[in-house]
């Protein structure tokens, strides 16, 4: 698709998804009946008709209209405005747009497509937007591996072509993250694993994948030293590392080092735990995939041993005694002894381990964490008049992130704590019925992003979740 027809196509979706809002936020017909936000069919960015059966079909399972709404609005989001799909060079190739910003963010793309992935293997059509992310983020790695967003025009100038040093033509944005290389293992593991399709393995991925392992070894700083260094012009301190856009010190201990978090703040302690324990979780996984595939031997050792030496740094260095909690897992250590107990309502975060490993829901050590985080004692789990939730830094001090609120019901086992999550979400969304980035504890009203597809797809995960482990779950009222 043409880039300009894709933005205008991308701007009458926008239109269509939020028309039944711009008139004081009517979401009921005369009927009393919710009405969709979903753009007409015409002006989706892309259609597949196993989404829409699947979502009739759960709609059909969910009792309160309201809850069967906001799926509806949310879960096809990505691919109703965000998707930009062709063909080039006889394969295909996927950008996906975050929402309101035009760019596509390795972790945001891997993270908006995600929850269609259950249906590739019946609908063709959603297979090949897959495949085609997958190479689309080959191209994003090849071009810098230290950058976080992309745009499709690998020759377009950044807006933040202030920031030194320079992001290169085709990066939006050069924020060092380890998860967003993580996030790029993730999809083309997944999408193998469930289609067998092994021709994604090609010789750019095999080339995407030796960067990606160069680029974690250089970040456990090892010498003491790092090429990484980010500065930004402006008023928010949390936008880049501090000392000259290096960082704070580091000992190498055997983490890998991130200047920033996945909401694009600049790190305290530079070993950020969630995504240490994400890069360890990829390791295995491209180490599965070298020996499964017969592609290098010594690479996949290679690669299982750089995973259990960051296993064994997580335990000794991460794993901290906490005042009222027993021994839990810091958000952020430096290798010296200091760290950082909160967590930020992203993905990954503390919360969000069971929800990337199910492993981590039978640990001790995340089930003491799990406790702190939605404590009074984590300073970023915000308790105000219309909900409680996980917090950013990101969105200042008094701003609940709904994803926060998706992600505790994601990795909750417990019923009671899965319906309180579910109707603090259908009572903070201010009628628009779409999830936001972050609303005002006390002030829903006062919201961050009417247009964020990350959130509106990771609520249509959590329906369905609920759906296939807790049913029963779904035929109660929450609105």
């Amino acid at each position: 698709m043409k880039r300009r027809k894709f933005i205008l196509n991308t701007g009458l979706a926008l239109a269509g998804a939020y028309s039944a809002n711009i008139f004081g936020n009517e979401y009921l017909n005369q009927k009393n009946v919710f009405v969709s936000n979903r753009p007409i069919p015409k002006n989706r960015t892309f259609r597949s008709s196993s989404v829409d059966k699947l979502i009739q079909k759960l709609k059909k399972e969910i009792s309160d209209p309201q809850l069967a709404w906001m799926f509806e609005n949310c879960y096809p989001n990505t691919l109703d405005t965000t998707v930009d799909y062709e063909i080039i060079d006889k394969k295909p190739d996927t950008f996906i747009i975050t929402g309101d910003i035009d760019a596509m963010w390795l972790r945001d793309s891997t993270a908006q497509v995600w929850p269609y992935l259950p249906l590739i293997n019946q609908d063709e059509k959603l297979k090949k937007l897959v495949k085609g992310l997958i190479n689309r983020q080959v191209k994003c790695i090849l071009t810098d591996p230290y950058a976080n967003a992309f745009y499709k025009d690998l020759t377009k100038v950044s807006q933040y072509n202030g920031d030194i040093p320079n992001p290169i033509p085709g990066v939006h944005e050069r924020k060092w993250e380890i998860d967003s290389l993580c996030y790029a293992i993730r999809l083309a593991n997944e999408y193998y694993s469930l289609t067998n399709d092994n021709s994604i393995f090609d010789k750019q991925w095999k080339k995407s994948i030796e960067i990606i392992i160069k680029t974690f070894k250089v970040e456990q700083r090892k010498n003491g030293e790092s090429p990484y260094r980010f500065i930004r012009n402006g008023n928010q301190m949390i936008d880049a590392p501090v000392f000259n856009g290096t960082g704070r010190p580091l000992k190498p201990v055997g983490l890998i080092a991130s200047m920033f978090r996945p909401s694009d703040d600049a790190t305290l302690f530079g070993f950020l735990i969630p995504s240490n324990i994400f890069a360890m979780i990829s390791l295995r996984q491209v180490a599965s995939i070298y020996r499964e595939q017969g592609f290098d031997l010594n690479f996949s050792k290679e690669c299982e041993n750089f995973a259990n030496e960051i296993e064994n740094a997580v335990k000794k260095y991460a794993v901290q005694e906490h005042l009222n909690f027993g021994k839990i897992y810091a958000y952020e250590v430096d290798g010296f002894g200091n760290k950082l107990f909160m967590d930020d309502a992203n993905v990954p975060s503390l919360m969000s381990l069971a929800y990337l490993d199910e492993e981590f829901k039978n640990s001790p050590i995340y089930t003491n964490t799990r406790k702190f985080l939605i404590s009074e004692n984590n300073p970023y789990f915000l308790k105000g008049s219309e909900a409680e939730g996980q917090a950013s830094p990101h969105t200042g001090k008094d701003k609940i992130w709904p994803m926060g609120i998706i992600l505790r019901a994601m990795t909750s086992t417990n019923d009671e704590e899965i319906k309180k999550c579910l109707k603090m979400l259908l009572s903070t969304h201010n009628k628009t019925g779409f999830m936001h980035e972050a609303f005002d504890k006390d002030d829903q009203s006062n919201y961050y992003r009417s247009w964020f597809a990350w959130a509106n797809t990771l609520f249509g995960e959590l329906i369905i979740k609920i759906y296939n482990e807790k049913p029963y779950l779904l035929k109660d009222l929450y609105s």
